[in-house]
C-alpha cells in the first residue's frame, strides 16, 4: 500500500520473473510453461529472484514484527529449555537426551545402570544438567560450532547407533539440507571420532555384533538409497565392501537390526512391495538371505524370536495381518496364522519381546495399543495368538504410539500418549499386570490447564457420500456462532496418519480465540488401507474434496466463517493447500502452504528428477498412462491456476530442497500473481536448509512465530 505522506515512495511490488515460454508436450496435450525455466539452479537470477522474494516478504510483513517477538517469547515461555528426554536402559547403561537453555541442539549422555539409589527398572532421576557419572555421547551444538562457519547454518544429525558392546557410536551429519550424510565413528572410551569419514551415505545404519562391522546405505544421482555398504572399523572407506545393490528405481533400500540383536535386516521397498533380506549378525560377511522373493503389491517387515520370524504383512490381507515362519525355511507355505485380517483394525506395527507380542493399531481414526502375553513355558508359533488387551486410551480422539524399547528380555514397554488438549505423556507398562506408571508429562510453563480447553471428533460428509473424520479444539469459552477463526490443518498422502496430539506452540492461537482442527482426509491411513486406497493414484481427487468438505462442515456449524478460516498444510498437504485453493477459494481467507508439491504433473513427467519414479507408485505415471496424465492434469495446483480472487497465500520454498524443487512454489506464485494481480501472494524461500525447514530448536521457533503471525493477522487479529 503506497503511503500518503509526500515525498515519500511508493511500497515496491511484488517481484516478477520475466516469461520465457516453453513448450510442453505429453499424450499429444501441448502446454505453454512461462516459468520452467526456475528449474535452473545455476541461473543466477534465479536465486536473485528468491533473494527478493524474501526481501519483498520481509517488507509485507514488516507490521508484524513485534507480533512475531511476541510471539516467539510466548513460544519460548512455555517450553522447559533446559530439559531431557526420560532415560531408557540398554544393556549396562541408561541412555537419555538432554537440551540445555540456549543452545539449538541436543546432547546424547548415558548413565550406568548401576549406581547410589539406582535399580534397573527404574529410570533414575537426573536433573537436565550434567551429572558427575554421566557420559556426553556427542554434543550437537558443539558438533555445530565445529562444522558450521555460519552460526545460524543448517545442521541434521541422523543414524546414531550405539554399536552393541556399547564401545562406539556411529553418527551421520548433515549441513546443507540436501540429505546426503557424512558418516562418523566416535570411540566411547576416548571421546574422539575415529580417523575415517565417510562421505555421501544415506538414512539407515546397523552394527555388526563384533562392534566392528558396520553397515550404511549410499544414495543414487536422484537421493534414493540403493546400495548397502559394510565398512570396517579402523579402515579406510575406499576398503569398504558393496554387498548389495538394488537396480530397480522404485525401491529404496534400508538397514537396521532385529530387537534381539539376531539379525541384521536389509528392507528393499518401493510405495506397495517389499522385500527383506537378513545377515546374521554374527557373522557380517555372509551373504544376505532373502526371506520372502518381492511379489507386486506385497509388504512385508520381520522381528526374529528364538529362530522363528514375526511378520507383518498384507499377503491376502487389506488391513495387515501377523504371521510366524521358521527362520531356517520362511517360504510362504510354513507360515501360521497368529493374528489373522480384520476389516476394522489396521495393524500398523508389530513390537516383538521374549515373553510377549505388542501391536499398534488403528480402528476408528484412534491410534491404539494391543498387548499379548506367550505362555510361560515358551510360545506356540502354530497357532493363533490370544486377543490379549487394550491399553487404556481415557479421550476420543486422541493417540498412543510405542517409544523406544531396545531390550528384548524387557518386560515393561515404554509407550506415549497424548491428545490435543493433554500434553505428551510417557509411560512404562508392565506388560503382564497392564499396569503403566506415568514417567513424565510435557511441562507448559505458565499456568496451562488442560480443563480450560475441549476437544471433539466431527464427521463431515465428502461429495460421493463418505464420512471424513476431524479432529477439533478450542477454549471451551469459544463461541459457536460463527464469530471465532479457525485454522484447518490437512496432509492426505502416504498413507501417513496426523495424529491428534498435543503443541504448546498452538496456544497461541487458542488463547487468541482460535478453533483449530485436523481434516483426516483420505490418502492417509487414518481409518485403515482402503482410506489410502481411495486417496491415491487416479483416486486422488477425493483427498481435495474432502478437506473442502471439512472447510464447508467448520463453516455450515458455525465453528467460524469463511472470512476467519485459514487452511495450512506442508508437502504433500501443499498440495492439498493448493488444490483447495483452486476448488473453493471463497471459503478461506487464508492458506499457509509449506514446500508444497504444487507442480506435480510436470515432476512426475521428469523421471530424472529425485523422487519421481518411486512416486509413480503414488500418484501414477502420466508419462505412460494418459487417464493418469487427464487425472493429474484436473488437479495439479500450477496447471489448474485460474482467473479469481485467492485467498490470501504465505508459501515457502527451501533452496537445498530434495523432496520437493524449490522452483515448484517459486512457479506456482508467479502464476498466481499473473492470474490475480490484485491478490496477495508472499513466498518465503529459506537459502540454506531443505525440506523440513531451519535445523535449530530457536530457529524452529522463530519460524512458527512467523507462520503464526501471518495467520493472526489474516483474521485481523495482527495488531
Amino acid at each position: 500500500m503506497a503511503s500518503s505522506d509526500h515525498g515519500s515512495a511508493p511500497e515496491p511490488g511484488p517481484p516478477v520473473a520475466p516469461r520465457r515460454p516453453q513448450v510442453l508436450d505429453a499424450h499429444g496435450d501441448r502446454r505453454v510453461d512461462d516459468w520452467f525455466w526456475l528449474r535452473d539452479r545455476d541461473d543466477p537470477e534465479v536465486l536473485s529472484l528468491l533473494q527478493a522474494e524474501n526481501v519483498f516478504t520481509e517488507a509485507r510483513t514488516a507490521h508484524l514484527a513485534g507480533l512475531r517477538e511476541a510471539l516467539f517469547t510466548e513460544i519460548r515461555a512455555r517450553i522447559v529449555e533446559t530439559d531431557l528426554s526420560v532415560p531408557v536402559a540398554k544393556g549396562p547403561w541408561w541412555y537419555y537426551e538432554r537440551t540445555v537453555e540456549g543452545s539449538e541442539y541436543v546432547i546424547h549422555c548415558r548413565l550406568p545402570v548401576q549406581g547410589p539409589g539406582r535399580d534397573t527398572t527404574t529410570p533414575p532421576v537426573v536433573t537436565g544438567r550434567e551429572s558427575p557419572d554421566e557420559q556426553v555421547l556427542l554434543d550437537e551444538n558443539r558438533l555445530s560450532e565445529d562444522l558450521l562457519a555460519d552460526k545460524r547454518g543448517y545442521l541434521d544429525v541422523a543414524n546414531l547407533a550405539v554399536s552393541p558392546g556399547h564401545s562406539r557410536l556411529a553418527y551421520a551429519t548433515d549441513t546443507t539440507g540436501d540429505e546426503r550424510f557424512t558418516l562418523r565413528v566416535r570411540d566411547l572410551v576416548t571421546g574422539q571420532d575415529l580417523a575415517e569419514a565417510i562421505e555421501a551415505t544415506s538414512y539407515g545404519v546397523a552394527w555388526a555384533n563384533d562392534d566392528t562391522t558396520l553397515f550404511y546405505t549410499r544414495p543414487d544421482g536422484a537421493n534414493r538409497p540403493y546400495q548397502l555398504w559394510r565398512h570396517r572399523v579402523g579402515s579406510a572407506p575406499d576398503e569398504d565392501a558393496l554387498v548389495l545393490e538394488e537396480p530397480d528405481e522404485r525401491f529404496h533400500l534400508g538397514v537396521g537390526r532385529t530387537k534381539d540383536g539376531e539379525y541384521v535386516v536389509v528392507e528393499m521397498h518401493s510405495r506397495i512391495t517389499s522385500e527383506v533380506r537378513v545377515v546374521p549378525a554374527d557373522r557380517p560377511e555372509a551373504v544376505p538371505r532373502t526371506v520372502q522373493p518381492r511379489s507386486q503389491g506385497i509388504e512385508y517387515g520381520l522381528e526374529h524370536h528364538g529362530g522363528t520370524f514375526i511378520l507383518l504383512t498384507n499377503d491376502e490381507a487389506e488391513n495387515f495381518r501377523v504371521v510366524a515362519t521358521p527362520a531356517v525355511n520362511p517360504a510362504r507355505h510354513t507360515w501360521s496364522e497368529l493374528i489373522p485380517h480384520r476389516s476394522d483394525v489396521r495393524i500398523d506395527g508389530v513390537e516383538v519381546f521374549a515373553g510377549h507380542v505388542v501391536t499398534y493399531e488403528r480402528r476408528e481414526g484412534i491410534a491404539r495399543i494391543r498387548v499379548i502375553a506367550l505362555p510361560e513355558d515358551g510360545p506356540r508359533w502354530d497357532r493363533e495368538l490370544p486377543e490379549g488387551y487394550l491399553v487404556p486410551c481415557p479421550e476420543i480422539p486422541s493417540s498412543s504410539w510405542g517409544g523406544p524399547n531396545p531390550e528384548f528380555t524387557s518386560k515393561a514397554l515404554r509407550y506415549e500418549y497424548s491428545s490435543l488438549v493433554t500434553p505428551r505423556s510417557i509411560y512404562d507398562l508392565d506388560l503382564d499386570s497392564g499396569v503403566g506408571v506415568l514417567r513424565k508429562r510435557q511441562q507448559v510453563l505458565g499456568g496451562y490447564e488442560p480443563e480450560r480447553y475441549a476437544t471433539e471428533r466431527q464427521w463431515a460428509v465428502a461429495p460421493d457420500g463418505t464420512q471424513v473424520p476431524m479432529s477439533v479444539v478450542s477454549r471451551r469459552d469459544v463461541p459457536h456462532d460463527g464469530t471465532a477463526p479457525c485454522l484447518l490443518y490437512g496432509y492426505g498422502a502416504y498413507e501417513h496418519s496426523i495424529d491428534p496430539v498435543f503443541s504448546s506452540l498452538r496456544l497461541s492461537l487458542l488463547d487468541r480465540g482460535f478453533v483449530f482442527a485436523i481434516a483426516h482426509v483420505r490418502g492417509g491411513g487414518e481409518l485403515g488401507r482402503r482410506w489410502y486406497e481411495e486417496g491415491k493414484l487416479l483416486s486422488k481427487p477425493n483427498t481435495f474434496t474432502d478437506f473442502v468438505a471439512c472447510a464447508r462442515k467448520l463453516v455450515e456449524d458455525r465453528w467460524t466463517a469463511s472470512d476467519r478460516l485459514v487452511a495450512r498444510g506442508g508437502s504433500a498437504g501443499g498440495l492439498l493447500i493448493g488444490a483447495a485453493a483452486n476448488q473453493a477459494p471463497e471459503l478461506f481467507c487464508a492458506m499457509v502452504a509449506e514446500v508444497p508439491f504444487v507442480d506435480c504433473l510436470n515432476t512426475m513427467l521428469d523421471d530424472t528428477l529425485p523422487l519421481t519414479v518411486i512416486e509413480w507408485e503414488e500418484w501414477g505415471n502420466p508419462a505412460a498412462d494418459p487417464e493418469v496424465y487427464r487425472v493429474m492434469k484436473s488437479y495439479t495446483p500450477y496447471e489448474n491456476v485460474r482467473s479469481t480472487r485467492y485467498p490470501y497465500l504465505l508459501v515457502t520454498a527451501g533452496f537445498e530442497d530434495p523432496r520437493v524443487g524449490y522452483w515448484e512454489p517459486a512457479k506456482w506464485v508467479q502464476k498466481l500473481r499473473a492470474a490475480d494481480p490484485g491478490g496477495r501472494v508472499l513466498l518465503k524461500a529459506e537459502l540454506g536448509s531443505g525440506h523440513a525447514g531451519p535445523s535449530g530448536r530457536y530457529e524452529a521457533w522463530q519460524d512458527e512465530a512467523f507462520v503464526l503471525a501471518f495467520v493472526l493477522d489474516a483474521v485481523g487479529l495482527g495488531a
